[in-house]
C-alpha cells in the first residue's frame, strides 16, 4: 500500500492528535487508520477525513472497554475537550474515538446495538440540554445527534464490515463530526456539489458497490441522519433500526472473504490479531 508521508508512530507525535491518554494498543489503531486514509493505491472516499489527515487536524481518543460502561466516562470527557477546542483546529477535522480491540468480532447486530447504548450513555450524561434549534424526534429531517449543546454528524466503523470497506475498521470506532465543519457545503452549493460528486465516485471504487440509499442530505424531507450513522454491510441487508432503540435481533456473523495474503483487508485482519496480542487480549505467536 502507497501512503503520503505523514509519520505518526512516536508517542510525541501520537500526543499531538489524541485527547486523554494513549493506551499500548492505542498507536497501531490509530497508525492503521492514517495509512487508510492517506493511502494513493486506493484512495478513502472520504476527501475531508484525507484532508484531516493530510494537515493533522484530527483528533484521536481512546476507551478502554466496550462493554463495561464504567470506562465509558472517558468518553465524555474526551468529547468535551475535543467540543472545547474544535472550531480553533481547522474545517478539515473530526474526532474518532478507539474502543480497546477485542478477541471476537461480533456480528452487524451486535455492534449495532453498542453503538446505540454508546449514543445514549452519552445522551444520559450530556452537562448540557438539547439544542432548542434541533428536533428531538429522530423521523425529524433537521434531527441530528447533539452534544454539549452541538449537533454532530456520527459514523460507525466495526470489524464487520468486511463488504463495505468504507465502514470497516480492525476495531470499534465512531467518528464525532460537528455540523459547523459542513457549513458552506450545503448540496445546493457549488462547492458542497462537487465534494458530493466526488465523494461517492471514490465510494463507489472503494467499497464495490453502490453507496448506500440511506446516504442523504441534512434537512431533505426524505432523509433521515440516523440511518447514516450506522450502515448494514449490504446494500440488500435490512435496515437496522431507530437510533436509542437497544434490542436488535442478533442474527449469525458475517463471513468474512477470502482474500489474498497481500490484501487491504488480510492486512488488517492480521493488524486486528496483533492489536489484540499488544492488549494482551489473545497469546502471540
Amino acid at each position: 500500500m502507497t501512503t503520503e508521508s505523514c509519520p505518526v508512530g512516536d508517542d510525541t507525535r501520537i500526543k499531538d492528535w489524541t485527547i486523554g491518554d494513549v493506551p499500548p494498543w492505542g498507536a497501531a489503531c490509530l497508525d492503521d487508520l492514517v495509512d487508510s486514509l492517506l493511502s494513493t493505491d486506493s484512495p478513502f472516499p472520504c476527501t475531508f477525513a484525507v484532508a484531516g489527515a493530510k494537515k493533522r487536524t484530527l483528533r484521536f481518543g481512546f476507551v478502554d472497554d466496550l462493554d463495561d460502561t464504567n470506562t465509558w466516562s472517558s468518553l465524555t470527557t474526551i468529547i468535551g475537550n475535543y467540543l472545547d477546542t474544535y472550531q480553533t483546529i481547522s474545517k478539515d477535522t473530526s474526532l474518532i474515538v478507539f474502543f480497546r480491540p477485542q478477541p471476537k468480532v461480533r456480528t452487524i447486530e451486535e455492534y449495532h446495538g453498542k453503538f446505540w447504548s454508546v449514543m445514549q450513555y452519552l445522551h444520559e450524561n450530556d452537562p448540557e440540554h438539547w439544542p432548542d434549534d434541533v428536533p428531538k424526534d429522530p423521523d425529524h429531517p433537521m434531527w441530528e445527534f447533539s452534544y454539549g449543546g452541538t449537533s454532530i454528524f456520527v459514523v460507525c466503523n466495526t470489524p464487520a464490515h468486511t463488504r463495505r470497506r468504507s465502514r470497516y475498521s480492525p476495531g470499534f470506532v465512531i467518528t464525532f463530526q460537528p455540523r459547523w465543519v459542513f457549513d458552506g457545503l450545503e448540496p445546493e452549493s457549488p462547492r458542497g456539489a462537487a465534494a458530493r460528486r466526488v465523494i461517492r465516485k471514490r465510494l463507489r471504487a472503494f467499497d464495490g458497490t453502490a453507496p448506500s440509499t440511506a446516504l442523504g442530505n441534512y434537512g431533505d424531507p426524505t432523509n433521515r441522519e440516523w440511518r447514516q450513522y450506522f450502515l448494514p454491510d449490504k446494500n440488500s441487508d435490512a435496515e437496522l433500526g431507530c437510533p436509542f432503540h437497544a434490542g436488535a435481533p442478533l442474527s449469525e456473523a458475517v463471513p468474512v472473504p477470502r482474500t489474498g495474503p497481500g490484501s487491504l483487508a488480510e492486512r488488517r485482519r492480521l493488524l486486528h490479531r496483533f492489536m489484540l496480542a499488544e492488549a494482551g487480549l489473545v497469546p502471540t505467536g
